[in-house]
């Protein structure tokens, strides 16, 4: 209990590290410095310091957003198993819970931008939650798939049961999940090809459109949720490429948190080799997402 404790508390506070990283490969490309690895600890800080500015146009549903979509993807997180080691809460059927904690975290978020009464918000909201409608079944039916393939129904036995040995059985199983789970990673963190966390077109914006109206702590406590969904999710696909174990747990967390570096240089990578899609082709690529997932169920299921 006490190592479940401490991988989570490495969690929460290696979690907004990662975006440092995919900021920095993206100005390296672009032949940029760039800001430093740190910066979001550095705006966490300075926006905690502030006082929130709260239209009279919302309600308590405003500032209830944040907190609550904190407290979701916080819950979401001690879920997530960190490499081989167990989740903080680990039980049969907690993955449902797990993609029903981070749909709790959106609809929080949608409303919260609903309730400032605007259109240009209410836009976000709009684009957001249909691209979740195809973002959510390719994931429920990858980690079904991978309950088919492991015979567990918890994240924490699923994952500790993927071995090289696994993926020499069932590669290309493995592999569609891996794919799919990719591109539901993007669309949930609103990167590119999907979305564009830096953007300020006002007809492009998805997620960052909903968010425009917070400050201070309630836009601190957004930020924050961001980097653990980054985390977690990052996690799925990390564990799934590199089902490495060393025997022993240092190493294990070692090589875990290597990983999820490489993860992050590869986000920032493709986000500096290509370009955004146009919004009325993203549903077609979470489709594909959608199609991974169905072709993984149907090879397990022969």
């Amino acid at each position: 209990m006490i190592a479940a404790w401490l991988n989570f508390l490495i969690v929460l506070f290696a979690a907004p590290f990662l975006l440092g990283i995919v900021n920095r490969t993206k100005a390296f490309f672009a032949g940029r410095r760039g800001p430093p690895l740190l910066q979001l600890y550095y705006d966490l800080a300075k926006l905690l310091r502030k006082s929130a500015v709260i239209s009279r146009t919302t309600g308590f549903i405003f500032w209830l957003g944040p907190v609550a979509g904190l407290a979701a993807v916080f819950c979401a997180a001690m879920m997530v198993p960190f490499g081989n080691a167990r989740a903080l809460v680990a039980f049969n059927g907690d993955l449902i819970l797990f993609a029903y904690l981070l749909g709790l975290m959106r609809f929080f978020t949608v409303i919260a931008a609903l309730d400032t009464g605007s259109a240009f918000e209410g836009m976000g909201a709009s684009r957001e939650v249909q691209f979740a409608v195809l973002a959510e079944p390719a994931l429920f039916l990858g980690l079904a798939a991978l309950t088919l393939q492991t015979g567990h129904f918890s994240l924490s036995d699923i994952y500790a049961s993927l071995t090289w040995e696994t993926w020499g059985k069932a590669g290309p199983t493995l592999a569609l999940i891996a794919a799919a789970l990719l591109i539901v990673f993007l669309a949930e963190n609103c990167r590119v090809p999907v979305d564009d966390p830096k953007t300020h077109l006002e007809l492009t914006m998805i997620h960052e459109v909903m968010v425009l109206d917070h400050s201070g702590p309630d836009f601190a406590a957004i930020l924050y949720s961001a980097a653990l969904k980054f985390w977690i999710l990052g996690m799925l696909i990390v564990r799934l490429a590199v089902p490495v174990t060393l025997g022993h747990p240092l190493p294990d967390g070692i090589l875990f948190l290597s990983s999820m570096v490489v993860l992050a240089v590869l986000i920032g990578i493709i986000e500096s080799v290509m370009a955004r899609l146009r919004l009325t082709k993203v549903p077609q690529l979470l489709i594909v997402a959608i199609a991974f997932s169905i072709l993984a169920l149907i090879l397990e299921m022969r």
